[in-house]
């Protein structure tokens, strides 16, 4: 507050009218705040001085106003690499620096909100080398007539394709793919509960947690945390399931390799395929792992439910 009194009376003193208002805009001309002069002062000996606790609700305000999420680069389906889009958050320091201006300056009474970029993880020349060295991959099979259960398999796929895994970063599936809800277009399929089988928002999904376990096994990756199901399922080897539930069970490996993995997962009727790719300069020491059944069953029950934990 000292700081605040000491700056306003050295700013009083070089002006002329004090304005009534002060409004604060956007590059594109949006008006984020308007300001009343009034609102924002402390009489002290009739001098106005600035509140700092009102200045500090303002800058959060304006914050949260104008935050833009960069987005990373990806790969469409065509193959494509789509540039990523820088996001924006705002300049705080510069923030409140043209405020004290404009609150104790003469003139037009506008200004306009200094901005900082926030830079995606993934850009295109990233990706670009990251796409070419296939380190490991799985591909499992299911029955798409279950037309719940494809919709759930296709936005969990959706939520892990195109994710990147920097050297040292434990993935976790639940994270990744967040919760599955109603809201967020999951369905209700059957899945595994305490040994039995029942309908649930989001059966179907590990599918996806198993395809995605056994291809970063296969390409030596580190499994941080896997859980089986409490009775065995017919779309992985036995023994090579990995079940996942929102607020229980999760998924999660981590990246032991000193260059960044690329997750690409697709799937189509009938089958869930999952790849892992990395540069030319990655040292990865694939594991065996056995391959899935083709054939395909009637119908296939995903679980959450947790039978044992495995190491």
């Amino acid at each position: 507050m000292m700081v605040g009194w000491i700056v306003g009376l050295l700013l009083l003193s070089q002006q002329n009218v004090a304005p009534d208002r002060i409004t604060i805009d956007e590059k594109s001309g949006q008006i984020i705040a308007n300001v009343e002069r009034g609102a924002y002062s402390i009489n002290y000996v009739d001098v106005p001085l600035i509140d700092n606790e009102r200045l500090h609700q303002l800058t959060d305000e304006v914050t949260k106003k104008i935050f833009r999420k960069p987005k990373n680069a990806i790969i469409n389906d065509a193959g494509a690499i789509v540039k990523e889009v820088a996001g924006v958050q705002l300049n705080q320091k510069a923030f409140v620096e043209s405020f004290y201006k404009h609150f104790y300056g003469e003139g037009p009474m506008t200004f306009e909100v200094p901005q900082k970029p926030i830079y995606p993880k993934v850009d295109s020349e990233l990706l670009a080398s990251i796409r070419v060295n296939p380190i490991g991959y799985y591909v499992t099979y299911f029955n798409s007539n279950n037309h719940h259960r494809y919709n759930n398999i296709k936005l969990a796929t959706q939520a892990i394709n195109n994710y990147v895994v920097q050297p040292n970063e434990t993935f976790s599936f639940n994270r990744v793919v967040g919760e599955r809800t109603r809201g967020r277009g999951y369905m209700s399929a059957k899945v595994i509960v305490r040994g039995e089988f029942s309908e649930g928002i989001g059966g179907g999904i590990c599918q996806i947690s198993s395809t995605l376990y056994n291809a970063a096994d296969r390409a030596g990756l580190t499994i941080v945390e896997r859980f089986s199901h409490s009775r065995s399922v017919p779309y992985v080897p036995s023994g090579r399931d990995a079940t996942v539930n929102w607020g229980g069970p999760d998924f999660s490996f981590k990246n032991n390799y000193n260059q960044p993995i690329l997750i690409r997962a697709h799937a189509m009727p009938g089958r869930v395929y999952v790849s892992l790719l990395s540069s030319d300069s990655i040292n990865h020491k694939p594991r065996h792992v056995p391959s899935a059944s083709e054939s395909l069953p009637e119908e296939i029950n995903a679980g959450t439910d947790v039978g044992q934990p495995v190491p």
